[in-house]
């Protein structure tokens, strides 16, 4: 489900049937997808890898398809970079196991748009 960021919590009902991820993306990907706040995502049960959530997030919001991922490899794109429990997932492989607290929901993976320039 997508959450409005208005800090009220979910919706009774409202939740994905299976463990709830919490995905934050950076805005420039919120319009591409066109979601308000941070993304709930369900996923098998544990344990929930980094790639079961990137293929959940783009199955749900199929314009980001390719905006994430290499479309043909899969690859993270080189401007992307996903943080959980504040440890740089970035050059992990999908099938890297998420900590537990993200896994449960208690803690988002963050998807960021990484900087660059001098």
């Amino acid at each position: 489900m997508t959450g409005t960021g208005s800090g009220t919590g979910p919706v009774p009902g409202s939740e994905p049937e299976g463990t709830a991820v919490r995905v934050v993306l950076p805005a420039q990907l919120r319009r591409l997808a066109r979601v308000n706040g941070e993304v709930r995502l369900a996923v098998p049960a544990a344990p929930v890898t980094l790639g079961e959530v990137l293929d959940a997030l783009e199955a749900r919001h199929p314009e980001l398809r390719g905006a994430l991922r290499d479309r043909e490899t899969g690859r993270r794109r080189a401007f992307v970079r996903y943080f959980a429990c504040e440890e740089d997932l970035s050059h992990d492989p999908p099938a890297t196991v998420l900590p537990d607290p993200v896994a449960r929901g208690a803690e988002p993976l963050l998807v960021v748009g990484a900087m660059a320039g001098g």
